[in-house]
């Protein structure tokens, strides 16, 4: 005779198998939203952060760029204070020369002479040295 079959060593084995599963499957789960939980965290610390050190970066930016403005007005300030004396020593020289042709006439038209002649002969030897 046979005797009903109301639990099994396999029946029973697949039961604990299937809830043993189903714990797997949640813990996973729960370590899965665990693990998204602390990425976004830790990604809107980091976003932070970023918002910080922009905000730091942007002051240090701004007053690179001044002292920038500020060398480089300085440069043309300078270069023109050296413009400025520059063409007052030029008028200082042109005066002075046209105070010793006006007083040395002969003298300065002797000197444009032999200024000239050394010119052209300076011109002649190098279109000799440079034609052969």
């Amino acid at each position: 005779m046979k005797t009903p079959v109301s639990s099994t060593p396999t029946s029973d084995s697949l039961s604990s198998a299937r809830h043993f599963s189903d714990q797997v499957l949640n813990s996973a789960t729960s370590a899965m939203d665990s693990t998204r939980s602390l990425a976004n965290d830790t990604l809107a610390r980091a976003e932070d952060q970023v918002r910080i050190l922009r905000g730091s970066i942007d002051p240090m930016v701004d007053r690179l760029a001044t002292q920038a403005q500020k060398l480089a007005r300085q440069s043309l300030d300078i270069a023109s204070e050296a413009s400025d004396r520059a063409q007052r020593s030029m008028h200082r020289y042109a005066d002075a020369t046209t105070r010793y042709v006006a007083n040395e006439p002969v003298k300065s038209i002797l000197i444009a002479a032999a200024v000239g002649a050394a010119v052209a002969l300076v011109v002649a030897a190098a279109r000799q040295r440079h034609g052969r």
